[in-house]
């Protein structure tokens, strides 16, 4: 197999240890989620998974620009390429998916996600940038950042036209849900979900632990992209959150958000849900998933983790897929 097998961690207070576990097994690089609302700091945990590595890579999956200033970003970068090495780091970016809604916002426009990287790409070259009416440039002396220029990757978490432009015109690579996108010689494909046991029933206890995040993100997904009508059973799923005051109706939705089934989700996140969208399969299903996503443009797959044993699951899929 060409493809490069990376994971990808809803970040947790434990992630750094999943990292070096990972590593262990042969992945490529680890992706850690950045949702403030929802996880502790991204760039801590990146730090002390470079801390606890030697050789993995290591990335945001991804920043969203309205969270931080650029500046707060470019030294945050410069940081982890101390911790790291630059050859190990990544900075994913996007226009915000759940590290918008979850916060009540929507996507940013990817004119402004554009602009954002721009400018953060200059402070990374020691240039000076404007910037909500001020001024500004890495002025860190030796011993408090890297020398400028430093030079990181970029990867754009894209779908539609605008957000495949900005991948082009700035990117070095593309970041995808679910499914490849294709013209990028580095295409990144985000997967969920978990590895069966022979014989395994896909509504087993074990495997909605493992893989029901994903289940549950599917309705998020879908009803944020205006697709609902197309998923089984998901106009019932949001007649379940109808009594939350929209307001805050958000909140409810994103309790326990690509970690786990909150209370709301779990009679609609099932074996059967699990099973119709590829999130619960044995090998030989998932390494034909696997032989689709290759065939359909990916250059490197994201495998997501979750449940009360992630060591298994990393373990699950890096043998199916190394085997």
């Amino acid at each position: 197999m060409s493809l490069t097998l990376s994971c990808a961690f809803a970040t947790s207070l434990e992630s750094h240890e999943h990292a070096r576990i990972a590593e262990s097994l042969g992945y490529g690089r680890a992706w850690f989620y950045d949702s403030p609302p929802l996880y502790p700091d991204v760039w801590v945990q990146l730090c002390r998974a470079a801390d606890r590595t030697e050789r993995i890579g290591l990335g945001t999956g991804v920043i969203v620009p309205h969270l931080r200033h650029p500046m707060a970003n470019a030294a945050a970068i410069a940081t982890l390429v101390d911790a790291a090495g630059a050859e190990r780091v990544t900075v994913g970016i996007g226009s915000g998916f759940t590290g918008c809604v979850s916060m009540g916002r929507r996507p940013l426009k990817w004119s402004y996600v554009a602009d954002y990287i721009r400018a953060l790409r200059a402070l990374l070259r020691g240039e000076e940038i404007e910037w909500d009416g001020g001024v500004a440039r890495m002025l860190h002396w030796p011993g408090y950042a890297p020398a400028r220029p430093i030079e990181v990757p970029f990867v754009i978490a894209a779908a539609g036209p605008k957000g495949i432009a900005v991948a082009q015109e700035l990117g070095q690579g593309v970041f995808g849900a679910f499914q490849p996108i294709t013209g990028f010689d580095w295409s990144v494909a985000l997967i969920m979900g978990t590895v069966l046991e022979e014989g395994e029933d896909p509504g087993s206890a074990r495997a909605l632990d493992a893989a029901g995040h994903g289940g549950a993100v599917l309705y998020h997904y879908m009803l944020e992209h205006r697709m609902l009508d197309q998923l089984e059973g998901g106009a019932e799923w949001q007649r379940a959150y109808e009594n939350v005051p929209e307001r805050v109706r958000h909140l409810a939705m994103h309790d326990g958000h690509l970690v786990g089934i909150n209370e709301r989700d779990r009679p609609y996140v099932t074996g059967d849900l699990l099973a119709r969208n590829g999130m619960a399969m044995d090998r030989g299903a998932w390494r034909e998933r696997i032989a689709q996503l290759e065939a359909g443009g990916a250059t490197e797959i994201a495998y997501q983790p979750a449940g009360s044993d992630i060591p298994r699951e990393l373990e699950a899929f890096a043998a199916l897929v190394q085997g």
